[in-house]
């Protein structure tokens, strides 16, 4: 049981307030969040050993993987419950189930570059230049919240992008009134306009007045012994106050190295003393891997110049040659795709020295893997470390490798991941003829070194610069590609703009696609070109063309 005496100050120390808790392993990673009405009671259960007996395993596991654990304060249980959600998909730990698909709490849109703006329900807020109300954690509460300000500002509630008289004649909502029917021309469009914003500022918080009344009108339902009314009544209020109740807008964190508390060429030193490498490592580049259940696989190559990020020498991958979700052939096709670039450059750039009169680089490049395989047949596999490109360069005349058409090879590489992982990039660069190059695998669960030839994983303190560098490269390689991962997800969402248009479905959406290629693309034809494609008449393009224009409009703005 982690309940050492640090521990147990510190849940003493906690208020009796609604709030998070992040839960820690002794590496420091999230492995739990979770909400709490009341933090004390809450995390103080988790160190209680008098519930042990009643625990699951899973939840055993749990407890007993806990070293430290975080805090934070909010204000009420829904905005408890949205930054539980928020830190659940930004973390990812592992003893959370909830929140960690790719589904989001409801959002309120409404675009007021719309020839006639209606409100609509989301879930992923675009940079689109709508107006966005929310998150609402009670869905429910949203929905009938919404319905009460369309009747009391006469808004309308048709899905139709540009309602005309056609429409009108079906239209429930302008025969009983609840709409002023912008469609006939009843009012113009910016009186039209001067309701959406009132019904704007209404859902942002000046609602007081309507509050007033529905507690005035209930009082009297319930003096009448309307008891149901009065119980709607009280609904109402309830949704009314939990759509517009004021939450605190929970922004992700830029990432930054803490260089206060980093020494870099203190840490490399120590890196190469354990991994036996004949100088701090100049150059480290690191590898990972991306995808959301085999979608959008992507792969990202960040550099470590001293020890610090060399963002230059950045590159990210899409993946082309696997299916599905698999990691291992991923690592390998980038591997090989990497250092088959590096090496075709090299051979060109040789060739234009040549030209030039400068030396034969492959002729020394030659010499190099010569060498290092008669190294390796000397003392066998610890040859792989020992005899390293850097080590190699260092017992040559200074520049005599490195003119122009040089491999331009790191002095590290680093894998995220185990023995797998770790496995496949090492037969890639076999193959390549770069088998001389260090390279180590990093796995994440217990912060393991792999190292090829040898079996056992080196394990360092929690507290080692050498560790704390490692884990630098691999967090910043994962950034890296989470936020490619993340950006094609995003354009796939853009590219679904589509979807946003009334009575579109798949067919017509993919042969507007398949005709025009982007919606970028179909934002710059005219409503003749549109016409031509089966599905869509006269009327239906001249819709989307206005529907394609106002979207445009707001998303310059």
């Amino acid at each position: 049981m982690p309940t050492t005496e640090n521990i147990r100050k510190k849940v003493s120390l906690l208020p009796h307030k609604p709030g998070i808790y992040l839960m820690r392993d002794r590496f420091g990673t999230v492995i739990y969040v979770g909400k709490a009405l009341n933090l004390r009671k809450r995390v103080s259960q988790y160190f209680q050993p008098s519930r042990r007996m009643s625990w699951d395993l899973k939840f055993n596991a749990l407890v007993e993987a806990i070293h430290d654990f975080d805090t934070h304060i909010v204000r009420s249980e829904p905005e408890a419950l949205l930054l539980e959600g928020k830190l659940i998909k930004e973390f990812k730990p592992r003893y959370n189930i909830s929140f960690r698909d790719d589904k989001r709490f409801l959002l309120l849109k409404i675009n007021l570059n719309d020839p006639i703006p209606n409100f609509a329900f989301a879930r992923i807020k675009k940079d689109d230049g709508a107006k966005y109300f929310g998150p609402f954690a009670n869905a429910g509460a949203a929905r009938s919240t919404i319905a009460m300000v369309r009747r009391k500002f006469n808004l309308r509630g048709c899905r139709v992008f540009t309602p005309g008289e056609a429409d009108y004649k079906h239209c429930l909502y302008a025969h009983l009134k609840y709409c002023t029917a912008p469609c006939i021309n009843n009012v113009t469009r910016e009186q039209y306009l001067d309701q959406v914003r009132a019904a704007c500022e209404f859902l942002e918080g000046q609602c007081g007045e309507m509050k007033e009344q529905l507690e005035a009108d209930m009082k009297k339902a319930a003096v009448a012994q309307d008891f149901e009314r009065a119980a709607t009544l009280r609904d109402m209020l309830k949704d009314l106050a939990a759509t517009t109740r004021k939450t605190e807008k929970f922004t992700r964190v830029p990432y930054s190295l803490p260089a206060s508390t980093i020494e870099p060429e203190q840490d490399l030193i120590e890196l190469a003393e354990l991994l036996k490498l004949p100088a701090p490592p100049q150059r480290i580049e690191g590898f990972d891997i991306s995808n959301i259940s085999g979608t959008f696989a992507v792969a990202s190559l960040v550099s470590f110049k001293n020890g610090r990020p060399d963002r230059a020498n950045y590159r990210r991958f899409k993946i082309k040659t696997v299916a599905g979700q698999d990691d291992f052939a991923s690592m390998a096709e980038v591997v090989r795709r990497r250092y088959t670039r590096v090496l075709n450059e090299s051979k060109t750039d040789s060739a234009e020295a040549k030209a030039d009169g400068g030396e034969a680089i492959p002729t020394a490049l030659q010499q190099l893997v010569d060498e290092v395989s008669a190294a390796k047949k000397r003392r066998g596999r610890k040859a792989l470390i020992d005899d390293s490109a850097a080590a190699v360069r260092e017992r040559r005349a200074p520049g005599e490798i490195l003119k122009r058409g040089a491999i331009n090879l790191p002095d590290l590489i680093l894998i995220d991941g185990g023995k797998g992982q770790l496995g496949m990039a090492c037969a890639e660069l076999e193959k390549l003829g770069l088998g001389h190059v260090t390279v180590i695998g990093l796995a994440k669960e217990f912060e393991e070194i792999y190292r090829p030839g040898d079996s056992r994983p080196l394990r360092l303190s929690h507290d080692s610069g050498a560790l704390k560098l490692l884990q630098r490269v691999r967090d910043e390689s994962h950034r890296f590609a989470n936020t490619y991962n993340a950006q094609l997800r995003l354009k796939k969402i853009s590219e679904s703009v589509l979807d946003e248009f009334p009575g579109i479905g798949e067919n017509r959406k993919a042969a507007l696609l398949k005709k025009f290629g982007s919606v970028q693309r179909l934002r710059t034809v005219t409503v003749e070109q549109i016409a031509e494609v089966p599905g869509f008449g006269g009327k239906a393009a001249e819709e989307l063309k206005k529907f394609l224009e106002a979207r445009s409009t707001s998303a310059g703005q």
